[in-house]
């Protein structure tokens, strides 16, 4: 299974004490075009594909480097994700360090603004019907981590490049199943044939 990233809507609260910033990594049952109409695919997150082993320890970073210092953390609690009916909702509570404080700063300024999220598929169906192929996420296996972004362009990215060619591999598997059942069941009018024949 590949890693893939998408891009949510990071917002701010403001406290006198506290630096807190939430949004929706993922909004459930609500379709979305990665990439484009010609070279790309419609994709829909059901509500029950995000379990407790999923989002067991979850950091939030930044870019989703693991060399810039992590913001926060399920694991203390400085993170919390709520599956709710709109979708996963992401909560975190910044501690006071001066890389926090730049993030806050930035976000506040409206210089960030998105959110990424980076995630292993294990349940999904592909259909085919239409110009632009559909995808139904139905469980993601885990979640690598949410992360305030500064470039969410998905088209120039090598992550992006790998879920098109996931795609194609998967559309690629599922046409060769489809012809596979067809010779079967050709076969198995033959056979029928002959045996009604003798």
């Amino acid at each position: 299974m590949k890693k893939e990233t998408r891009i949510a809507e990071v917002r701010l609260e403001e406290t006198e004490d506290k630096m807190i910033l939430e949004g929706y990594a993922i909004v459930y049952d609500e379709p979305t075009l990665i990439g484009d109409e010609t070279y790309g695919f419609i994709e829909s997150i059901s509500r029950d594909a995000i379990t407790d082993a999923a989002i067991k320890d979850v950091p939030m970073k930044y870019n989703h480097m693991d060399s810039f210092l992590i913001i926060a953390r399920t694991k203390n609690g400085s993170l919390t994700l709520t599956s709710d009916d709109v979708g996963l909702k992401v909560r975190a509570e910044l501690l006071d360090t001066q890389s926090n404080q730049d993030i806050f700063k930035m976000v506040k300024s409206g210089l960030l603004d998105k959110m990424s999220f980076a995630f292993v598929v294990s349940e999904q169906e592909w259909d085919q019907n239409g110009d632009v192929p559909k995808r139904y996420i139905r469980k993601i296996e885990r979640l690598y981590d949410v992360s305030i972004v500064d470039t969410p362009a998905y088209d120039k990215t090598s992550i992006y490049a790998r879920s098109l060619e996931a795609m194609d591999l998967e559309l690629k598997t599922m046409e060769l199943e489809e012809r596979k059942r067809q010779v079967e069941l050709v076969r198995r009018k033959l056979n029928l044939k002959i045996k009604i024949g003798e």
